[in-house]
């Protein structure tokens, strides 16, 4: 069974309203995922959440299980986004997959690449 998100009040704010004004129908996919996921997290008080779980501005190393490669992200909105510094887009897919799960959770994911199975490795939080 796949692992429940757990999201800060501020980060579920955040993401919800998100969702609600995206207009972009390029992100439609990732925007209803990102939805469902919202739908079936646990919101905590922010100051509560522990601070090895994935949220925005969030510094994390993933592993992709199969490769063994690993590659290293922030999590921002998407006007901050900037491949180049390492920031992705919360739209991404990747970024969808793994907001609200801890570090050494694994959660597969659909991605534009066929069915992944990644581990989030290590979280900075600050």
């Amino acid at each position: 069974m796949k692992p429940i998100p757990v999201l800060t009040s501020t980060d579920y704010n955040i993401l919800r309203e998100l969702t609600k004004n995206a207009k972009d129908s390029t992100n439609i996919r990732e925007i209803a995922l990102l939805t469902q996921e919202l739908d079936r997290a646990v919101i905590n008080k922010d100051g509560v959440v522990d601070e090895s779980i994935v949220r925005m501005n969030s510094q994390v190393t993933i592993e992709d299980l199969k490769t063994k490669q690993q590659m290293k992200v922030q999590i921002v909105m998407p006007s901050q986004a900037n491949l180049k510094e390492g920031k992705v887009s919360i739209l991404a897919p990747l970024c969808v997959a793994i907001i609200g799960f801890k570090e050494d959770a694994e959660v597969e994911w659909q991605l534009p690449s066929g069915i992944k199975n990644l581990k989030i490795i290590n979280v900075i939080n600050s």
